[in-house]
């Protein structure tokens, strides 16, 4: 990792913590890549919906599968009424925070996308 890799994964670690104070690992660089291999997981599952092979027990299977992933990050960042969600759609990042949370949360400052959902994981490598 280079210095302004480093830098920019400090920083956005360090804005997770301000957002989720109780998680349990409070290191801002290994808190962000336990996030980043979730967020493979579910990018992963985005794109086996789309892609296949389909789930033998259908969406319920995926379900079960979205739910153990935000399970992880749930137990990763402790205790928390933020409004976390897994996006299914391939072409976005897969663990988001809902927009309104984020527009109601102006001194939370997240990396978002264009729908002003704030994204847990981004990949932040050049």
């Amino acid at each position: 990792m280079n210095a302004k890799t480093k830098a920019a994964v400090i920083k956005h670690g360090q804005q997770l913590l301000d957002i989720f104070p109780n998680a349990v690992e409070q290191d801002p660089i290994k808190l962000y890549s336990k996030l980043r291999m979730l967020e493979r997981d579910g990018e992963s599952l985005g794109l086996r919906l789309c892609d296949g092979p389909e789930f033998t027990g259908g969406d319920a299977e995926a379900d079960r599968v979205a739910l153990k992933i935000l399970a992880k990050v749930f137990n990763l960042l402790g205790y928390t009424e933020v409004p976390i969600f897994l996006n299914r759609d391939p072409r976005g990042y897969a663990l988001k925070i809902k927009s309104e949370w984020m527009a109601k949360h102006p001194d939370k400052r997240l990396y978002t996308d264009m729908g002003q959902y704030g994204i847990l994981a981004p990949d932040l490598t050049e």
